[in-house]
């Protein structure tokens, strides 16, 4: 009986152990995708402004970025869910551009990811980690 209860205990241990290393693996996976999409996101706003002479005024999750027939993005991504990662605060992507010149994308990171440090940043022309 004492074996059993030992053997359970070790069970329990262990899965509550994998159960932790999954949530952080499931964290930094969507932090690794947030980090991907916007630079998906930059690269297809510079082919845009190659064409454009500019950035568009708008963008935003789930639209397009295109002109007339020509699409450089045909959807963009989307924040991974659940956004409160670690004080994320519920944050979804959002871009700004007050004139055709220049744009800002905030995202949140909950840990580091590719040399990006966790919290608050903006993507801009020139660097995707403007605090």
């Amino acid at each position: 009986m004492v074996e059993l209860l030992v053997v359970i205990a070790i069970i329990g241990l262990l899965s509550t152990l994998s159960l932790v290393a999954l949530n952080n693996a499931r964290t930094k996976a969507r932090d690794s995708m947030r980090v991907g999409n916007i630079k998906q996101w930059q690269t297809a706003l510079e082919l845009y402004y190659n064409d454009a002479s500019g950035y568009p005024a708008s963008s935003t999750p789930g639209d397009a970025i295109k002109i007339d027939d020509i699409v450089y993005m045909g959807i963009i991504p989307n924040n991974p869910k659940p956004w409160d990662d670690k004080g994320c605060s519920n944050l979804n992507f959002v871009y700004t551009s007050t004139d055709a010149s220049t744009y800002q994308i905030q995202y949140c990171l909950a840990g580091a990811s590719g040399g990006i440090p966790a919290g608050v940043h903006r993507a801009t022309p020139l660097s995707i980690t403007d605090p």
